[in-house]
């Protein structure tokens, strides 16, 4: 106790369950997550994803399912990865703008059965359709060239919209690429739909499963290190996130997520916009692991951890226990 406050008792308001609920100071609902699901070709179709116990890859009709489960747990926002077969990948990932490709049938699909009931995201990056596994276009040396891939970029994002994506999440940090984005989607009769920008996207170990789950994983050659941002840095994000909202981004994201608190709490700080964080696939196998190795609870990981996300900051965050949350908070 201190002079200045000799009577105050701080466990007073935590001593019954409807008092700590009452001060409680960072809530959360169903509406702060977003799911992230895979898509794979074929009808009737599940793959679980070895790397990811409890995710699955599923064909179309079966992300309609999900997503309609998604409407009746009170999730606002599903996030689109496809798992492109190896013979319509190339060099140059021309499939990224198939506007039949799997990711825009399962856009269309969607909607058809969903309406606007749910919001749609969608990955635009090239590593799902590269025969090399790079987010972009390789030169001779094997570098990922910035302005070259910005122009495909910007094809991919337009057909998605056409499809009927509402929110385009740019992840493949090239230079430049949201504000060419937002031009081309005001210019072909789309100014409504959003951009989510992938602004602090950090070279991260913890991204293994997740290159299983589209299959790019076995393919990548090389590293990512020249356009995804180094670990170490702090204030190059900020100096990212600062780009991207110059450039037109609605929304920013940080990836990962649980390892980069500090740079959610100062891009919220520092320029108050939406700040969305990705519990990326490592982060949700950790848990996976210590639930199954008893170190605690699956459902009191979850919490808090997305509890964490909240607190630093977060509009939101893209998690693959998106459901079980859901499920969770609605009691």
């Amino acid at each position: 106790m201190t002079a200045s406050y000799p009577n105050l008792r701080l466990r007073r308001t935590r001593a019954h369950g409807w008092s700590r609920a009452m001060f409680r100071e960072t809530v959360m609902t169903p509406a702060d997550l977003i799911w992230p699901l895979f898509i794979i070709e074929g009808q009737g179709e599940e793959q679980p994803v070895a790397s990811l116990p409890g995710v699955s890859r599923w064909s179309v009709d079966g992300i309609v399912a999900r997503a309609k489960e998604a409407v009746e747990l009170g999730i606002p926002c599903i996030a689109l990865f496809p798992n492109t077969p190896g013979e319509k990948r190339s060099e140059d990932g021309a499939e990224a703008y198939n506007p039949d490709n799997l990711m825009c049938r399962a856009i269309r699909a969607i909607r058809d059965a969903c309406g606007s009931d749910i919001g749609i995201l969608t990955d635009v990056a090239l590593d799902p359709y590269t025969s090399h596994g790079q987010d972009g276009l390789l030169d001779d040396s094997g570098y990922v060239t910035n302005d070259d891939t910005v122009a495909v970029l910007v094809d991919q994002a337009v057909t998605q919209a056409e499809a009927g994506a509402d929110i385009i999440a740019p992840s493949d940090m090239m230079d430049g690429r949201v504000h060419a984005i937002r031009r081309a989607l005001e210019m072909n009769g789309h100014p409504n739909v959003q951009i989510m920008a992938y602004a602090a996207k950090y070279a991260s170990a913890f991204y293994g499963p997740f290159r299983d789950a589209v299959g790019s994983g076995g393919l990548l050659k090389g590293d990512k290190k020249t356009y995804q941002m180094d670990p170490a840095n702090g204030d190059e994000a900020l100096r990212e996130i600062a780009l991207d909202i110059a450039e037109g981004a609605d929304s920013v994201m940080v990836k990962p997520g649980l390892a980069y608190l500090d740079i959610i709490w100062r891009a919220k700080e520092r320029f108050g916009v939406p700040v969305f964080a990705y519990q990326v696939s490592g982060e949700y196998a950790l848990i996976e692991a210590g639930a199954a190795a008893g170190v605690a609870a699956r459902e009191a990981l979850v919490m808090e951890k997305l509890t964490a996300f909240k607190r630093a900051g977060c509009s939101g965050v893209l998690t693959y226990h998106a459901p079980l949350a859901a499920r969770l908070l609605n009691g």
